[in-house]
C-alpha cells in the first residue's frame, strides 16, 4: 500500500471510533472502496448497503442491487451469483470457472458445515489444506482466524465455498468499537460470514443493554454479510441463553451459535432446541463444539440446527470418527 492508502485507512478507523463502533455513511474512502489490513482493495459496494445512492448502478439492468427494494435483472452477478447457474450456462459465457465437486464419500450434511480451524498455532500449510478439503467436500465455508481471511479468500476464489471468521474471539470481552473495526477489516480482506462472541460477562451481570449494543455495533459493521452470534452456552443459565437469543434477534443477526469450542462445553441438542424455540424458524441456529461424528451432527440438525461448526468435518461427512484434538 502507498502513503495515500494508509492515510485513508487511518481516517476510516478514526471515523469508526468517533461513531462508537456504529457504521455511518462512508465518506473518507467513498461508497465503493474498502481497503483491508492485508492490502486487499474492494471496489464493489456491499449489496443492499443502507444509504447507497441509486444514481450509481453496478448492474447492466435498470435496477440497483444496493437498494432495499431489489430491482435487478437476472444478469446481475451481485444478486445472482454463478452458483445459481448450470455449468452449461456458465461455460457459454466465460472462459474458465471452478465448480465445487464433492467427494463421492461425502454426505448431504457437507453443505451445512463450517470447516473449522481456529487453534492458535494453525500454520499457513494447515489453512491451505483446510481450503483444499473444503473445495473437495463442498463445505458451506471455512472458519479461520482473521489473520488468515485474505489467504483463504484467495485460495477459495471461484469455488462457491465461503470464508467465515471470528470476532472478539474467544472471550467476547473487547469493546463494541473494537469488534466493529475487526469485523469491517475482516470483510475488507474477503470474509463472507462473521461469527462474533457476545460480551458474556455483561450478560451474566444482567447488563442486557451492553450486550445488545455490542451485537448492534457488529451488525451495523457487517450489513450485507452473514452475522452469527456466539453465546458460549456452557457458561450460561437457561434464562441467560433465552435473553441472549432474543437480543441477537432484536439486533437482526442472522444466526445464533452455541460455542467457541474453547469454553467448558460445546453444543447439546437441548441447547439447540431451546435456541430454535426462542428465535423461531426465520433465524439460523449454529451448533458448534463437540460435534465429532455423523450421529451427533444428525442429532443437532434434528434439534433445529441449520449450520454446524466443527474441525471433524471430514469424519462427519464420511461416516468416521474425529481424530484426537478435533472439536
Amino acid at each position: 500500500m502507498n502513503d495515500e492508502d494508509i492515510k485513508k485507512i487511518a481516517a476510516e478507523v478514526a471515523r469508526i471510533m468517533k461513531a462508537g463502533g456504529q457504521a455511518a455513511p462512508r465518506q473518507t474512502l467513498g461508497d465503493s472502496v474498502t481497503i483491508g489490513s492485508a492490502g486487499k482493495v474492494f471496489r464493489h459496494p456491499l449489496v443492499n448497503k443502507p444509504g447507497a445512492s441509486p444514481a450509481k448502478k453496478p448492474c447492466v439492468s435498470q435496477g440497483d442491487c444496493r437498494l432495499e427494494d431489489n430491482t435487478c435483472s437476472s444478469s446481475c452477478q451481485s444478486c445472482n451469483p454463478l452458483s445459481g447457474y448450470t455449468p452449461q450456462q456458465v461455460k457459454a459465457s466465460v472462459d474458465r470457472v471452478t465448480f465445487c465437486n464433492p467427494d463421492a464419500a461425502s454426505s448431504s450434511i457437507a453443505g451445512m458445515i463450517d470447516h473449522t480451524l481456529l487453534k492458535a498455532n494453525a500454520t499457513q500449510e494447515e489453512i491451505g489444506k483446510l481450503c483444499e478439503e473444503a473445495r473437495k467436500y463442498c463445505f458451506a465455508s471455512v472458519c479461520v482466524n482473521p489473520g488468515y481471511v485474505a489467504m483463504a479468500s484467495r485460495l477459495l476464489r471461484g469455488s462457491g465455498v465461503m470464508v467465515c471468521t471470528v470476532i472478539g474471539f474467544p472471550l467476547g470481552s473487547t469493546t463494541p468499537t473494537v469488534k466493529a473495526i475487526e469485523a469491517r477489516d475482516a470483510i475488507a480482506n474477503g470474509a463472507d460470514e462473521i461469527d462474533m462472541v457476545i460480551n458474556i460477562g455483561a450478560l451474566k451481570s444482567g447488563n442486557d443493554q451492553m450486550v445488545l449494543d455490542d451485537i448492534r455495533a457488529v451488525r451495523e459493521a457487517t450489513r450485507g454479510k452473514t452475522l452469527k452470534v456466539i453465546l458460549e452456552t456452557s457458561y450460561l443459565t437457561k434464562d441467560e441463553k433465552v435473553r441472549a437469543c432474543r437480543m441477537s434477534k432484536q439486533a437482526q443477526a442472522d444466526f445464533v451459535k452455541t460455542s467457541t469450542g474453547f469454553g467448558t462445553g460445546g453444543a447439546t441438542p437441548e441447547d439447540i432446541a431451546l435456541m430454535r424455540e426462542t428465535v423461531g424458524p426465520e433465524m439460523g441456529v449454529k451448533a458448534s463444539g463437540g460435534i465429532k461424528n455423523a450421529e451427533v451432527a444428525a442429532a443437532m440438525i434434528k434439534a433445529g440446527a441449520t449450520r454446524l461448526g466443527t474441525s471433524a468435518s471430514i469424519a462427519i461427512v464420511s461416516g468416521g470418527e474425529a481424530a484426537k484434538g478435533q472439536y
